[in-house]
């Protein structure tokens, strides 16, 4: 039940990312989803590296941590998609 949960997370989190990322992203929602999963996991290695990983209610401090980490990773992620995307259509102009 991990898994689907990660899942879950991480497509909440990547869209919540896009949403945020000024500009229109190219990247599918599955690539935006596995960024989003990769964002949480850095967001909680953060937390525990400062020591607010566990606080009493809502981790809102863990929370951030993983919204900032999905943006970052999103943003770089599409920007690298884009810019594969680019030289495909180069290559089949050629």
């Amino acid at each position: 039940m991990g898994w689907l949960w990660a899942i879950i997370v991480g497509f909440v989190l990547g869209v919540i990312a896009k949403a945020v990322i000024p500009g229109k992203q190219h990247s599918p929602l599955w690539l935006t989803t596995i960024c989003g999963i990769l964002g949480a996991i850095a967001g909680n290695a953060i937390a525990r590296a400062l020591n607010v990983h566990e606080t009493r209610g809502i981790d809102w401090s863990r929370h951030i941590f993983q919204l900032v980490a999905a943006i970052i990773i999103v943003a770089v992620v599409d920007s690298l998609y884009v810019a594969t995307l680019g030289k495909r259509k180069q290559r089949q102009r050629v």
